[in-house]
């Protein structure tokens, strides 16, 4: 067939297959790429697995196309020129865990038993580059059209916890329906053993690759996954809200509507950032459950913006979710819980909102992204709603130069020592009282700074 991606890679790969053959073997790519090329999608990456050739000879035939490194014990990968080549191997589950397997490189598997350690059939299919044919022995082509992922080999499917992880966010990126009996064995198999990293790697791809995280989502409720790992989110589930204000349903049916809104707006923003809205959007509003009471006749969840900083912090920390690329994500995500009504209220206060508003906000949270996940949150609740608050948010803090930061303060403790301030509490309470006044526009050089520091001096 014609493939749909011009990669360097892809020649390289063909080279390595050709040297194989020469040697006597037979070289496939598998994993993702034959996937995505016949779903018409750019991979990642490509990995190749060498039949028929033992590993010294494997490694001597790779190191024409640069130098090699090796890595794993029982089993090795070679990792030469971008790519991943490996034996095939077989894997058998020796103890609890999701690490508890014993691996083992045997150049003499069939193509079909190397390809049943697989997940799903979709990713059990092989591609060889010298002649281009697809070798499917698990029927992984006919899943790919019919959009279902189905286990590989039952029996195995639930050695790696993993693999529920997985079928959430391979659902969520493709758009697929898990197949039936699958489904069961997803829902028997507990989740205890992963690690956050682990967990957070799956979450993250189904919130980052996906153009709609709620399929994912929806499906990790059906297969009790949120019920395992995120009690917070599970409680979302038939909490109630006021008809009025939300037609669309629950809290957790509303919260999946706001997840595919923010995964609209995040093009615009590097990786961290779209990572801390999707996180935000998530849990925005994970404080409705304790809160939501009927009152006056209405469903009413008073105070949920604060109340929900607590039960999403359990969820960042059972992702283990701090500072990614330098960026504090948690910070941001927890300003996101705790403020998210703030653009709606700004806007519609009976006296205008001052530009100390604007500025002291902004050192909670960046307000860009506020105004980006109280956006998503009112798109969240089906149409009609008034939704332009949020861009008068943004705009007015774009106007302030305060979207993703407080202003720095003006005066600094060089300024103050000349006047006889000595270093210690009194000089940081002279600092920040003439920030606040800074805050409120009351400061604006260095100079009235300093004239407002003389009088308290």
């Amino acid at each position: 067939m014609e493939h749909r991606q011009p990669d360097g890679r892809l020649s390289i790969a063909t080279a390595i297959a050709r040297a194989v053959r020469e040697a006597g073997g037979r070289a496939l790519i598998v994993g993702g790429w034959p996937r995505d090329q016949l779903l018409g999608r750019r991979s990642k990456d490509i990995d190749i697995e060498a039949f028929g050739v033992d590993a010294a000879e494997l490694r001597t035939e790779l190191s024409a196309f640069g130098p090699v490194n090796s890595v794993g014990e029982s089993f090795t990968v070679y990792k030469v020129a971008d790519l991943d080549v490996s034996l095939p191997r077989r894997e058998s589950k020796v103890s609890p865990g999701h690490r508890g397997f014993a691996v083992k490189g045997d150049p003499h598997l069939s193509i079909k038993e190397a390809a049943r350690r697989r997940d799903f059939t979709i990713n059990a299919i092989a591609f060889d580059p010298l002649t281009g044919a697809y070798e499917d022995p698990f029927n992984g082509r006919a899943d790919l059209a019919a959009g279902i992922l189905r286990a590989v080999d039952p029996a195995t499917f639930s050695d790696d916890s993993l693999r529920v992880l997985r079928a959430v966010q391979f659902a969520a990126r493709f758009g697929f329906t898990l197949d039936r009996g699958t489904a069961e064995l997803c829902r028997r198999i507990p989740l205890d053993d992963l690690p956050c990293e682990r967990i957070w790697g799956e979450i993250e791809k189904l919130l980052m690759l996906s153009q709609r995280p709620s399929i994912g989502l929806k499906l990790a409720l059906e297969l009790l996954v949120i019920a395992k790992l995120f009690p917070e989110l599970e409680a979302l589930a038939g909490c109630p809200q006021e008809p009025e204000w939300h037609p669309e349903g629950d809290v957790w049916v509303h919260t999946l509507l706001v997840v595919d809104q923010a995964r609209e707006r995040i093009e615009r923003l590097d990786p961290p950032r779209q990572i801390a809205l999707m996180l935000g959007a998530l849990l925005h509003d994970v404080g409705k459950p304790p809160t939501t009471a009927f009152i006056d006749g209405r469903i009413r969840s008073i105070d949920h913006e604060q109340q929900g900083v607590l039960p999403a912090t359990a969820v960042l920390d059972r992702l283990n979710v701090h500072s990614i690329a330098g960026y504090d994500v948690r910070t941001q995500v927890l300003g996101m819980v705790a403020h998210h009504l703030k653009p709606g209220m700004f806007r519609q206060s009976p006296t205008p909102v001052s530009d100390g508003a604007f500025r002291r906000l902004a050192q909670k949270v960046d307000l860009e992204l506020l105004a980006l996940v109280a956006k998503s949150d009112c798109l969240g609740r089906g149409g009609g709603f008034d939704c332009s608050a949020m861009d008068w948010f943004l705009d007015r803090a774009r106007e302030l130069g305060v979207q993703h930061a407080p202003p720095k303060p003006i005066l600094l403790g060089r300024h103050l020592l000349p006047l006889g301030v000595p270093p210690g509490p009194r000089l940081g309470e002279i600092l920040r009282a003439v920030y606040e006044r800074q805050l409120d526009g009351g400061v604006a050089s260095v100079e009235e700074g300093i004239a407002l520091a003389k009088t308290m001096i």
